[in-house]
């Protein structure tokens, strides 16, 4: 989740945690947005303050204007140094925050993953990117980001729209009828698994954890 992270410089979606890693042999899990002038840069949140002090909002700057902020004591890792970094060694789930350029986030997915040979799955909360992914660039691994409270309405039209090949669940839904339901049609994968009891019960009802801190299988 986010890389192999904890206190500095291992610091999450930087560098230093995806090489630790690629050392330890585990699944990377990453976060992606998108900067104004159509980068993809690997980073969770909507602007720079929690992560670096800056009161950057990606989605305004440049690739240029980030430039100068440093995750970890490194720059701001892009998707494209990403996957040079990763290079196969170990998979890579990719999940895409999109903002209100949704449109423009397939295209630009499409162009970073052309010439990568790893194994790589693309997510997002949004299901219009798994159904663009679908039409557009089908041998690219999609998935469905499915939060807990969502209602069982809107959970149904999400599943409908993306046609996911897996789908990522929140924690706290294992164990409920439609993730079941859900499991006897793709994958279910699920986030974020901290810890051994958290890990215990994901075992039985998930079949890939996204962890963090104590909850690695």
């Amino acid at each position: 989740h986010r890389g192999m992270h904890g206190a500095p410089p291992f610091v999450e979606n930087s560098r230093h945690a995806f090489l630790a890693a690629i050392e330890a042999g585990a699944g990377i899990e990453c976060d992606v947005r998108m900067t104004a002038d159509e980068r993809l840069v690997v980073f969770h949140d909507g602007d720079a303050m929690r992560l670096c002090g800056g009161d950057q909002v990606i989605a305004e700057s440049t690739l240029a204007d980030l430039g100068g902020l440093r995750v970890g004591g490194a720059p701001i890792p892009t998707l494209d140094e990403l996957l040079a970094l990763v290079a196969d060694r170990v998979p890579l789930l990719v999940e895409v925050k999109i903002d209100r350029r949704s449109w423009r986030y397939g295209p630009a997915l499409v162009r970073a993953l052309g010439h990568y040979r790893g194994r790589v799955g693309v997510m997002s909360f949004d299901p219009r990117l798994s159904r663009w992914l679908k039409v557009n660039a089908p041998t690219v691994r999609r998935g469905l980001v499915i939060a807990d409270r969502l209602s069982p309405l809107r959970r149904w039209v999400a599943m409908a729209l993306a046609d996911p090949q897996f789908v990522a669940v929140d924690v706290a839904a294992l164990g409920k009828p439609w993730v079941a339901a859900a499991r006897r049609r793709v994958p279910v994968y699920s986030w974020t698994i901290r810890g051994r009891d958290q890990r215990m019960v994901a075992a039985s009802f998930a079949d890939a954890l996204i962890w963090e801190a104590d909850g690695r299988p």
